[in-house]
């Protein structure tokens, strides 16, 4: 196991994934657009933090936790889209915003703000 796979960030990050796949195949037909654009913002959060935690020096690894940060509050605005249109359970809707508000809160501490 590489070092970033045991990040408690990365290892919610890919359950949000594995989440949102299931998310996905259930959308009816006519939904591709969402559907991957939900898939994409999910699998760049993963990607980031590893490429972030494969990184030598902290400001570019920062980089690369904030990209993250953002792909995952895009998620949670697609899933809110989806919400609105009644194309995904509560239940899964529930637990997929909570992973994403752990995600995002452990990113947040990760990147350590510019020193003035």
């Amino acid at each position: 196991m590489l070092s970033f796979q045991r990040l408690n960030v990365y290892q919610r990050a890919i359950e949000f994934l594995a989440l949102a796949n299931e998310i996905v195949e259930e959308l009816p037909r006519g939904h591709a657009e969402r559907a991957e654009q939900l898939t994409r913002s999910a699998e760049s959060v993963v990607r980031n933090i590893a490429e972030g935690a494969g990184r030598w020096s902290e400001a570019d690894g920062a980089k690369h936790y904030k990209i993250a940060r953002g792909e995952a509050m895009e998620c949670a605005a697609s899933l809110d889209v989806l919400k609105l249109r009644k194309l995904v359970a509560l239940e899964r809707y529930d637990r997929s915003i909570q992973l994403l508000e752990a995600v995002v809160g452990m990113l947040t501490k990760m990147v350590k703000p510019a020193a003035t």
